[in-house]
């Protein structure tokens, strides 16, 4: 789905320059992006945006990958730094091989991580070649 399609405020289809985005978005027309790498191949799909509380920035990007009508997809954390936003495309972009993101470690809808555990963060952020916030 484009962003387009869930901008509830018309935020983004202003024909005058006006407006907040691409610099500044609203994180419910971000979710449900589709994630593509360099390759154009599909990575998965944005399902939340998770908020670091104590620094007021984005921590990561649920992406769910896999599976069929959300049965048996598997999420992961990706580090918010790891993406890139490509607006000719509306979808977000990460430079990584698609045989790497379905080796990354990952998750299930029941089995969430402990995402303020900065052990788990640290294993993370290594994995993706980011630097936490």
């Amino acid at each position: 789905m484009s962003i387009l399609n869930r901008d509830t405020f018309g935020m983004y289809s202003n024909k005058n320059n006006k407006g907040p985005g691409p610099e500044l978005m609203g994180a419910d027309t971000l979710i449900g992006d589709h994630v593509h790498n360099l390759k154009n191949e599909h990575l998965g799909e944005i399902k939340e945006i998770m908020l670091d509380m104590r620094t007021g920035k984005i921590a990561y990007a649920v992406m769910a990958s896999g599976g069929v009508l959300g049965i048996g997809e598997k999420l992961f954390a990706v580090p918010w730094q790891a993406l890139t936003l490509d607006t000719a495309n509306h979808r977000m972009t990460l430079n990584m091989d698609k045989a790497k993101i379905e080796a990354a470690p990952g998750f299930d809808t029941d089995h969430w991580p402990d995402m303020a555990d900065q052990t788990w963060a640290s294993q993370i952020h290594g994995y993706y070649g980011t630097t936490g916030v």
